[in-house]
């Protein structure tokens, strides 16, 4: 099985500014009870118990995302029981993208690429990152990753997908994973018939593959009940095959244990799927050996 979407974190060896920013709250909550060292040993504890034998780490917001991947690296190099595979951070918008590109590249456990389009409607707002749908550079940029064999990790809001759409459609030789199933932030019932209409813009795109993570962020006290309606709205329109399991800890260990977690999806994942979900989709995708 493979946790295609997690982080680490040591707070000595490379810089976060968002984890040393005290008393902010985020998007997702209150940061604090993870504003801690988070290291591999803590993860593969939390995570061997059920059958996770291979991850996908993303990348989390370092002040220079080459040290982040780099120390990703050397706990790979370290750690022989370690099947890890990572997604770092690249601006792809800048004039010297493919330079930047080919320095990751020199890390084999570099797979992919990920750049926050938007977080949250309050966050967005004061950062920005939406204007990058604007941006001619950026779809460059995506094909630019795409012919270097990486990925696109997606993370966005249902109210980005049509026009992100519009742009992905151009890039159709990159594969793109959408982070957390396109973070339905607004759980009410008129919210999710939107998200329904909204996501159908990104799952028609056969490029794109869904992950099924970080559905706690935008429901602190979620059950199995309340987020069954969008896995089973995500493995409807885009089939198992284009769908996998991340778990996006330890973000969502603010709202529930792993064990909860996981118990909840394998619930929900119909068993005929369950190996492609929790499996497949990210071994094919993240080229995992």
């Amino acid at each position: 099985m493979i946790d295609a979407h997690h982080h680490l974190w040591d707070l000595n060896s490379v810089e976060y500014p968002w984890l040393n920013a005290r008393g902010t709250k985020r998007f997702f909550g209150d940061p604090s009870p993870i504003q801690r060292d988070y290291l591999f040993d803590e993860f593969e504890k939390e995570s061997s118990h059920h059958g996770i034998t291979s991850s996908v780490h993303i990348q989390v917001g370092a002040e220079d995302g080459f040290a982040e991947a780099k120390w990703i690296q050397s706990i790979i190099d370290n750690n022989p029981s370690c099947s890890m595979v990572q997604v770092v951070f690249c601006d792809l918008t800048s004039s010297d993208l493919e330079e930047t590109l080919d320095r990751y590249l020199e890390l084999p456990s570099v797979v992919g690429v990920r750049q926050i389009i938007g977080r949250a409607p309050e966050e967005d707002s004061s950062t920005g990152t939406n204007g990058l749908l604007e941006s001619d550079d950026f779809l460059r940029g995506l094909r630019l990753i795409g012919k270097k064999g990486l990925s696109f990790d997606l993370q966005l809001i249902p109210e980005l997908m049509i026009a992100t759409s519009e742009i992905l459609q151009n890039a159709p030789e990159t594969k793109v994973a959408l982070c957390h199933a396109g973070s339905p932030h607004d759980r009410s019932g008129k919210g999710l018939i939107r998200y329904k209409d909204q996501l159908h813009t990104i799952a028609r795109l056969e490029n794109v593959t869904c992950k099924l993570s970080g559905l706690g962020m935008f429901d602190h006290n979620w059950t199995e009940n309340s987020i069954a309606p969008i896995v089973n709205e995500c493995l409807q329109q885009f089939g198992p095959s284009r769908c996998m399991f991340g778990s996006n800890f330890p973000v969502d260990s603010l709202y529930s244990d792993y064990s909860s977690l996981i118990k909840a999806y394998r619930n929900i994942i119909p068993k005929l799927a369950s190996e492609t979900v929790f499996d497949k989709t990210a071994r094919d995708f993240y080229k995992i050996h």
